[in-house]
């Protein structure tokens, strides 16, 4: 038996701790404000929404945070996720760069969402939670939380965004197979979104007006919580299974990456992937370059404010500092719906403002392009989202064969396309359109950001 696969079939392989980049940082990332008081948020302003252990692992500054043993149970169903050199799409590229993908799309969800969903439905289930909400875009995070909740025996229920909604059918079916409740967003059921139908009936939604209705919801019952399935600290930390894994695989191959790439909506599979070497780095270790890659439709890391701004259209939530398109910027319907989000991760921006990482922003139909690429050399097709982490990582390599220059780039295949054909459909029958948003809506978005003083 190869060495290979006596490692991915070796469950003492999976990382027995998350990793917090909190620990490593030169700078604490701003804090989160209480937006009626602007002042900084205590435990007591999130426990409505959040059980207290999650809660904890939000602010911490400890290095390392345990995993659950019933939590590396559920992983060890398909964790450690396996690692491959992408030998024939470097051929096709005539690059001498060594191309390496994690894939994530092995789990029973097909996507990375459930590193998260799972230790969020424990955390919640040992807590007396009875039900959770939460908002999903694409439905990665939905079938995800679904899923987990499934496992734990919490009732799920799902604002997805509508046009989300209607483009993925399947990814409903999926929750409602988990036994969840899929609501599209907006929808009539929450204040917010009955205000938002009134001004536009013809409403697209937003991840931000899903998470408002979530939201809201959550916070009219005392047996329900709130999941997020990106963006908070406590999210990203557990993603890092990904680039924990990652650094022990590629230890095995003898190599390292000189370049890792990640698509980035909230951040979360970025952050899964990257902040491990980020804080390698950070502690003495080899450099790397960190490309985060976004969609042109909705690029919050190269056209966005760092500023603070709610998570939400409605305005439920506390005040973080972020790129930010403003809570009220309504983003075109592309196909990659999990990265059609107003603001990235507050971790991620302020990584960004530290100079560690860098963005660039793609429009749909070139990812699809390179989708199509990877899938007919390596085999698999990838998710819409993905898609932008797969071009980023063939520009690289052909810069590599450009410049004559061997590295090693690593990269998060986040998810499988199997749910998303419809979108490579209208790929191939020439109806996928490069949207852009509306400058004039950006700017408006952005005039209403709140007045925040940067003693703040």
């Amino acid at each position: 038996m190869s060495d290979t696969v006596k490692y991915l079939l070796d469950e003492s392989r999976i990382p027995k701790a998350w990793y917090n980049l909190m620990a490593d940082l030169p700078t604490p990332p701003p804090a989160v404000l209480h937006p009626g008081t602007l002042k900084p948020i205590g435990p007591d302003d999130l426990a409505p929404l959040f059980p207290m252990s999650l809660i904890g692992q939000e602010v911490s500054t400890e290095r390392e945070i345990e995993i659950p043993e019933p939590v590396r149970e559920v992983y060890r169903q398909w964790r450690p996720s396996p690692l491959y050199r992408a030998r024939r799409l470097e051929k096709a590229l005539g690059t001498p760069a060594r191309i390496y993908y994690k894939y994530e799309g092995v789990s029973p969800a097909g996507s990375h969402k459930p590193n998260t969903a799972v230790p969020q439905a424990f955390y919640n289930k040992e807590a007396g939670v009875k039900r959770i909400t939460t908002e999903t875009g694409a439905g990665q995070w939905g079938s995800s939380l679904a899923f987990a909740g499934s496992l734990f025996g919490l009732e799920i229920e799902v604002f997805m965004v509508k046009v989300s909604f209607n483009q993925k059918p399947y990814r409903r079916a999926l929750m409602e197979t988990y036994g969840a409740r899929c609501i599209a967003s907006p929808s009539m059921e929450t204040n917010v979104g009955r205000e938002i139908l009134a001004r536009h009936p013809d409403s697209n939604g937003s991840l931000g007006i899903a998470i408002s209705e979530a939201v809201e919801v959550a916070a009219q019952r005392d047996d329900t919580k709130y999941a997020l399935g990106s963006v908070l600290n406590h999210v990203l930390m557990h993603q890092t299974v990904v680039g924990l894994e990652a650094i022990a695989q590629l230890e095995m191959a003898n190599d390292y990456p000189d370049i890792v790439v990640g698509c980035t909506g909230g951040g979360s599979n970025f952050a899964g992937i990257a902040f491990p070497f980020i804080g390698a780095q950070l502690r003495g270790g080899r450099k790397v370059r960190v490309v985060a890659v976004e969609p042109a439709a909705c690029p919050s890391l190269t056209r966005g404010r760092y500023a603070y701004d709610f998570g939400d259209t409605g305005h439920l939530t506390p005040l973080v500092k972020m790129h930010t398109l403003g809570s009220n910027f309504m983003p075109p319907g592309f196909h990659a719906g999990g990265l059609r989000y107003h603001g990235m991760a507050p971790l991620v921006s302020h990584v960004k403002e530290l100079g560690l990482i860098e963005a660039r922003a793609y429009p749909q139909t070139p990812c699809f392009e390179a989708g199509v690429m990877f899938a007919r050399h390596e085999g698999i097709v990838p998710a819409p989202e993905a898609n932008h982490a797969v071009k980023g990582a063939i520009d690289e390599a052909i810069r590599c064969r450009e410049e004559g220059t061997s590295r090693a780039i690593l990269f998060n295949l986040c998810g499988h396309g199997h749910f998303d054909m419809q979108a490579y459909t209208d790929y191939f029958a020439g109806k996928l359109q490069d949207h852009s948003y509306d400058e004039r809506e950006l700017a408006m978005a952005l005039s209403g950001l709140p007045s925040v003083s940067e003693a703040a």
